[in-house]
């Protein structure tokens, strides 16, 4: 059966949120874009008319009788629109002005009363206003007899009108027009979000990735007023969260568990995009062995961008670096450098290779492995990522586990995925995931998998009882 399109569980209500607040301002441009199209749809299209309006009443000639003249206004409202709008009266009306007035005239009773609105509507508000003077001026003239027993009395005379009376349906539904705009924009915003194939919740996860995730980091966010300021998020800070701390250190304690296991001491810890957390969760997978007396070496092996050396604030000062030993300028065991405040051995790379082929080769490197691993209880490298370059896959050549870190909403699962197939088939052993930087869920439990606050929803509680007691 094929993958199903949508999980609830598998979808985020904080990441969707945030998804539509980062595309806001495309949001914001679809209800402009929509405000001036209308706008300027509205000044190619619409024609302004003006009426002139003037109130009349009717009665009968010789006759005081108030309900006749009544009926009169509502039988004659008819009779009258017809005159008014004969062609007889209109040239009649462009005689009277000597112009070539253009518009419509229209008659209509006011309810239960004697009076009727007369009213001129034309493009110009001069030619409305000059049409209903005219027309009431020589309507008796073009059908007197009409009129003969019926007489029309001006109660409110006609005005010059000063704004339209017509309405552009464009501007009436503008408002509307823009709100549609600006929600099917943020529609596509939702449904690419969904359609991005990436992991976003841990439920998500467990189903997705083809392999065990062994464990889940909250996001932390970096302390600091300033952006040079701000401390890198490891362990032995004494900034980062109680569940920052506690899901690093469960995470440490499954990682290990499987490299026992599997007799393995070297772990590669890589990712497939960048900007995943891989140093960072390198460096507190080394300094979690370390507080369980692990003898731990901490290997930068990142040659296009060394990090360790940022998120640990340490400088080269007389250390031999990485690719120093690579190069053979310096002897694998002098390399190493103890960090008495960490309590592990590092070998960090301080500056950027531009050719990383010539120093990664693959027949020197299994020699400095095993040197390094006679001496230590594991080793821990930090690569580049697999979309970045080809140097992981060298790495992969020569270590015995590969453990892969994977962003909240970051690489493609399918990327993910193949990466996992390219590990099985070079024969080494994959150790599997841990699920970086993932944002509590609003509207679940840890229970259903909301992903609590040590960052263990999801996870059964029998799992989490034999990876501790195995651990």
């Amino acid at each position: 059966m094929g993958r199903e399109l949508f999980r609830l569980d598998e979808i985020s209500v904080r990441g969707l949120c945030m998804e539509l607040l980062g595309k806001l301002w495309m949001i914001l441009m679809a209800g402009v874009s929509m405000f001036f199209l209308a706008t300027g749809w509205h000044n190619l299209t619409y024609q302004p008319e003006y009426t002139s309006s003037s109130t009349l009443v009717v009665s009968l000639k010789g006759e005081e009788n108030t309900y006749s003249s009544l009926s009169l206004a509502s039988d004659m409202a008819d009779v009258f629109s017809q005159v008014f709008a004969s062609d007889a009266l209109r040239a009649r009306i462009g005689e009277d002005t000597g112009e070539d007035i253009s518009g419509q005239i229209a008659c209509s009773p006011v309810t239960e009363t004697n009076l009727m609105t007369l009213s001129a509507t034309s493009e110009s508000p001069r030619e409305a206003y000059l049409y209903l003077i005219s027309a009431l001026r020589n309507y008796e003239d073009v059908a007197g007899d009409v009129f003969a027993n019926s007489s029309l009395q001006i109660v409110q005379e006609p005005q010059v009108p000063t704004e339209p009376s017509n309405t552009s349906w464009v501007m009436s539904w503008r408002a509307i027009l823009v709100l549609l705009a600006m929600a099917a924009m943020a529609g596509i915003v939702v449904l690419f979000y969904l359609l991005r194939f990436t992991v976003k919740t841990p439920a998500g996860g467990e189903r997705q990735l083809d392999g065990k995730v062994r464990g889940i980091i909250p996001f932390e966010r970096k302390r600091g007023r300033r952006a040079e300021d701000k401390q890198s998020i490891l362990l032995e800070s004494p900034l980062v969260t109680m569940g920052f701390a506690e899901s690093s250190r469960r995470a440490e304690a499954r990682v290990e568990y499987h490299l026992r296991k599997k007799a393995a001491k070297v772990l590669l810890v890589t990712s497939v995009m960048e900007n995943e957390g891989k140093s960072t969760v390198a460096a507190n997978l080394a300094l979690a062995m370390a507080e369980k007396h692990r003898k731990v070496l901490l290997v930068d092996g990142d040659l296009l961008k060394p990090a360790m050396h940022k998120i640990f604030e340490e400088r080269k000062g007389d250390r031999a670096a990485l690719s120093d030993v690579l190069a053979g300028k310096a002897e694998p065991s002098d390399a190493l450098w103890y960090s008495g405040k960490y309590r592990i051995f590092e070998l960090f790379q301080f500056k950027s290779v531009k050719d990383t082929t010539k120093l990664l080769d693959v027949g020197r490197l299994p020699a400095l492995l095993e040197s390094w691993k006679s001496r230590m209880d594991y080793v821990i490298v930090d690569c580049s990522p697999m979309a970045v370059s080809s140097d992981a896959e060298v790495w992969i050549n020569v270590v015995d586990s590969v453990l892969l870190v994977v962003r909240e909403d970051g690489a493609d699962v399918r990327t993910i995925n193949d990466t996992v197939d390219m590990i099985w088939q070079s024969g080494k052993d994959f150790a599997g995931f841990i699920l970086n930087a993932f944002h509590r869920e609003w509207l679940r439990t840890a229970d259903e998998g909301g992903y609590g606050g040590y960052g263990y929803g999801g996870y059964q509680a029998d799992r989490e009882r034999t990876l501790e007691k195995n651990g």
